[in-house]
């Protein structure tokens, strides 16, 4: 448990920290998170997705709680900056739903993704650390993206920004 509290904790509370907007509540989300897997872990098999999965409902269900906890400046700042809040609200389950996937992509195909884009790494920079060849990198990145893309279309997240 110690090994995946290590190496789950930063990218949960980012994730969770991207949908609720506070770190206090995201670190007490990731928190809860973790007590319930401690609970369950015998019965999860991959400790990533569900830890994803469970942050993706305590935050949704966080928001839903405590919506008219948001002050009216803060309802104008966010009415001024998101065209629609169903929008907003689409773009998070998108990318939540998103970090599901990549989550229970096998392990090369995972590090792919995260090498490219959590860590803005280039073709060629990713090529000298899996020991891959760039052109190799380019080849399984886009069939693992075009994969995403269609597993996004059967859960039925067409474009995020629709």
């Amino acid at each position: 448990m110690a090994a995946v509290f290590e190496t789950e904790e930063g990218p949960l509370l980012r994730f969770a920290h991207g949908m609720i907007g506070r770190r206090e509540v995201a670190e007490d989300l990731v928190q809860d998170a973790f007590l319930k897997l401690h609970k369950h872990w015998e019965q999860v098999e991959n400790h990533r997705a569900w830890l994803f999965r469970c942050v993706r409902n305590l935050a949704l269900n966080h928001l839903r709680d405590h919506r008219r906890e948001v002050s009216q400046e803060a309802c104008r700042d966010a009415v001024a900056k998101t065209p629609a809040p169903d929008a907003a609200v689409g773009r998070m389950e998108a990318a939540g739903t998103l970090r599901l996937l990549v989550a229970g992509l096998p392990d090369k195909d995972r590090e792919l993704v995260e090498l490219k884009y959590e860590q803005d790494l280039k073709y060629r920079e990713i090529s000298e650390r899996t020991g891959l060849s760039v052109g190799n990198v380019g080849y399984r990145l886009h069939h693992v993206l075009k994969g995403l893309a269609e597993a996004l279309r059967r859960a039925g997240v067409e474009r995020a920004d629709a």
